[in-house]
């Protein structure tokens, strides 16, 4: 099975559908624009095929994501402004790494994120 990932205007992903492979098979070769066409035929607008396992475009695109065209990647929305992307992987990291006691102890310590102080706080 293929997924699909249907684009906005914006490139932003607005329906991520599976396909199966016999839609994208073109000469005994699995194709991406074999399984476009099939998703135009049936919805219209812009798809681009995505990888449940990340093999291609970076990450599985979800619904609110963002294809980037010039990485070839779908990226997912920015949790906060002061996270940054990592491009090896285009996914967001925060400007501080969360404490390594994090999942340790009993009961497992837990932090989350505070954008207004750019810190990690234990939740």
């Amino acid at each position: 099975m293929a997924h699909f990932a249907k684009l906005d205007e914006n490139n932003v992903v607005t329906q991520v559908i599976v396909v199966h492979n016999n839609e994208l098979i073109n000469n005994g070769q699995e194709s991406e624009e074999k399984g476009i066409a099939f998703c135009q035929s049936l919805f219209g607008g812009t798809w681009k095929q995505t990888s449940y396992n990340g093999n291609i475009r970076k990450n599985y695109a979800g619904i609110g994501y963002t294809f980037d065209a010039g990485r070839d990647a779908f990226i997912p929305p920015k949790p906060y402004n002061s996270w940054v992307l990592v491009e090896e992987t285009c996914q967001w990291k925060a400007p501080v790494d969360m404490p390594a006691d994090a999942g340790t102890g009993e009961p497992p310590k837990r932090y989350s994120w505070d954008e207004a102080t750019t810190s990690w706080v234990e939740a």
